[in-house]
């Protein structure tokens, strides 16, 4: 299959690598001169602008910031392949791209590192890629066809809407970006601090790394879930304030998150095959279900086991 993908970042530059591993005729395209010439000493076919890039590709990847993604957009005119993008958030590149074939993604797999000279063809092993599916709006067929493509990659393909992925994505990732930040911060002015933090200060602060610019447009950019969970969070975090002096109700507040880390992540069940239709689809996707690998227009599904029934 020949693919285009602009911007040649960490996800990019990664994309880029595994495709072309794959077997799949790829070309890329960056506006940094710099990175292109990285790309290019590294063996790539790179074109100078983004139409020269999607020229005569049946799929194009957007891996650029939102911010960017107007000015990049503009350069597909005329283009009728099929675009998806990895843009960390889906509701505001869905309303960019109306009236195009598209289906909006995003492989969860992002590292503090960023930049081509981080891209790794194996980022994208076993990790979660949401591929977004609209009733009424989706082509079945085009989102089959991107999944067919990524667990061909080894990633596990979550179907689900750009609404809830939004929502998801700000409970797990965008909000916890933000926690971090602050919670790192604390060591620049605090050199005790910085001289005992261990290992549950690492474990919780590792994305603060990640360039504030990244970090901004990520979460600006989801501004209206982001804003809903930080509320909540930091709600909940009163509560605990609350019972800091009672032991028993601060342990039945904390209860529950001991129980959900330990169980996460969830085990899975044994594969199996389904018929692809979007609101079968939509609920795997709902129940923390995701796809493994696409044959026609027959899937392969793996659900988390139940507690209550063990399946």
């Amino acid at each position: 299959m020949r693919i285009a993908v602009v911007g040649l970042g960490l996800i990019g530059g990664s994309l880029l690598r595994a495709l072309a591993a794959a077997g799949h005729e790829v070309a890329g395209f960056d506006a940094d001169p710099g990175t292109r010439e990285q790309a290019r000493a590294a063996g790539f076919r790179i074109a100078g602008s983004v139409p020269e890039a999607v020229a005569g590709s049946q799929v194009t990847v957007l891996a650029v910031p939102l911010p960017v993604l107007p000015r990049v957009i503009a350069g597909l005119n005329g283009y009728d392949g099929l675009v998806t993008d990895v843009t960390s958030v889906k509701g505001p590149v869905r309303e960019l791209l109306t009236g195009r074939r598209f289906v909006g993604g995003h492989p969860m797999a992002g590292r503090e590192t960023s930049g081509f000279a981080a891209s790794d063809p194996g980022l994208f092993d076993g990790c979660a890629w949401v591929l977004c599916l609209e009733p009424d709006e989706t082509a079945l067929d085009d989102w089959l066809l991107l999944a067919r493509l990524f667990t061909g990659m080894g990633a596990r393909v979550v179907p689900v809407t750009a609404a809830e992925h939004d929502t998801a994505v700000a409970r797990i990732s965008h909000v916890p970006h933000l926690f971090a930040a602050v919670l790192a911060a604390q060591v620049g002015t605090d050199p005790l601090a910085g001289a005992l933090a261990a290992g549950s200060f690492r474990d919780g602060t590792r994305v603060a790394a990640t360039r504030a610019e990244l970090t901004a447009a990520m979460c600006g950019g989801n501004r209206d879930a982001v804003r809903t969970e930080l509320r909540r969070l930091i709600g909940e975090l009163e509560t605990l304030d609350g019972a800091l002096d009672d032991a028993p109700s601060l342990i039945s507040h904390l209860r529950p998150g001991e129980t959900a880390r330990r169980a996460w992540p969830p085990a899975a069940t044994t594969g199996r095959s389904e018929m692809s239709e979007i609101p079968t689809l939509l609920a795997l996707g709902r129940s923390g279900g995701w796809v493994t690998s696409v044959r026609d227009r027959e899937v392969v599904t793996m659900r988390p086991k139940s507690d209550r029934n063990g399946s």
